[in-house]
């Protein structure tokens, strides 16, 4: 066993087996009941299994994205944990529902380059990348939107020679879908943007995207055609930003797993949903179709639970 491996041994826990159970459970915090419900009890500390510590493949990149659902909360429950074991080049983190840096989230010397964005409200929606790749340019929100200083708590762009890299964190349709006119309105824009960069460059879309694209994607999909992330509207513009273009975007977990069923990135704390595999596929790493053939592998790590109500994805390139 590797050094690394005995200082995260306490964090070590056996694979939850899948199962195909089916939920009408609500997609985003901003959908869950105010009152008080039993949480589930991997609600503590993170649980990290052995074959996360893993070499990084050389001569490639690695980017990871997660919801932490708080930054602070997920601090003190593993974060970090998760951070050293994967050790990924450049990590994207979403919802960290903070409007001010918060110092020593990631070691400074393997991470030189930071950038966080902060939403107006306090305690709501934010973002944060952290990187070890100096990027050529970075920017703030969403130029396309109406509103677009309302957006510089969703997405951080960064430039590199090759390609863009969008963080992003889109926003929900809210409980009884109160919002959902909004955020058709910035799908509408996201797309715009997406393909106003992919004129330039190839792009790399990372993050939440709030949005379940498929019947496949969720555990429950006949029950829940009204419930936000699942509705008509949204999964027909997710459709629309994937293939509506000249160009394509590729949503490559399920490129490279297009029949797997029961795999998911967002579980409730409600009725111990993680355990019996109750979830929603809402989180994606989305490439340009160009930049296909660079990409190795797209992956869900699903036994990474317990800081956060997501778990973290990864996407593998051959270079950046």
């Amino acid at each position: 066993m590797s050094k690394k491996q005995n200082t995260l041994e306490k964090y070590l826990k056996p694979e939850v087996k899948e199962k195909n159970i089916h939920s009408n459970e609500s997609a985003e915090s901003s959908t869950r009941p105010t009152k008080k419900v039993k949480k589930d009890e991997t609600n503590k500390t993170l649980k990290i299994p052995e074959s996360l510590f893993f070499e990084k493949r050389e001569g490639t990149v690695k980017l990871a994205s997660w919801n932490v659902s708080g930054l602070n909360a997920a601090l003190k429950k593993g974060f970090k944990t998760y951070v050293e074991a994967e050790d990924a080049d450049i990590l994207c983190i979403q919802e960290t529902k903070v409007n001010e840096k918060v110092n020593d989230v990631v070691d400074s010397k393997k991470y030189k380059y930071r950038w966080w964005g902060f939403d107006e409200k306090k305690g709501y929606a934010g973002i944060a990348v952290f990187s070890k790749i100096e990027p050529i340019s970075t920017s703030f929100g969403l130029p396309t939107h109406p509103n677009p200083e309302s957006t510089k708590g969703r997405i951080i762009t960064l430039e590199f020679e090759s390609l863009y890299y969008v963080a992003c964190y889109v926003p929900n349709a809210g409980d009884k879908l109160a919002r959902l006119k909004e955020k058709i309105v910035w799908d509408e824009v996201m797309e715009k943007y997406l393909r106003q960069l992919d004129e330039k460059k190839p792009v790399i879309w990372a993050g939440d995207l709030n949005v379940a694209h498929k019947p496949i994607d969720l555990a429950k999909p006949n029950t829940n055609q009204k419930t936000p992330g699942f509705t008509p509207e949204e999964r027909e513009d997710f459709e629309r930003i994937l293939n509506g273009g000249k160009s394509k975007f590729i949503d490559t977990w399920r490129h490279f797993h297009p029949n797997t069923e029961g795999q998911y990135t967002y579980y409730s704390y409600r009725f111990k949903c993680y355990s019996k595999n109750i979830g929603w596929r809402l989180d994606y790493h989305v490439v340009s179709e160009r930049i296909l053939d660079k990409v190795i592998e797209s992956e869900i790590r699903s036994n990474v639970y317990g800081a956060s109500d997501h778990v973290p994805i990864v996407l593998v390139l051959k270079d950046l």
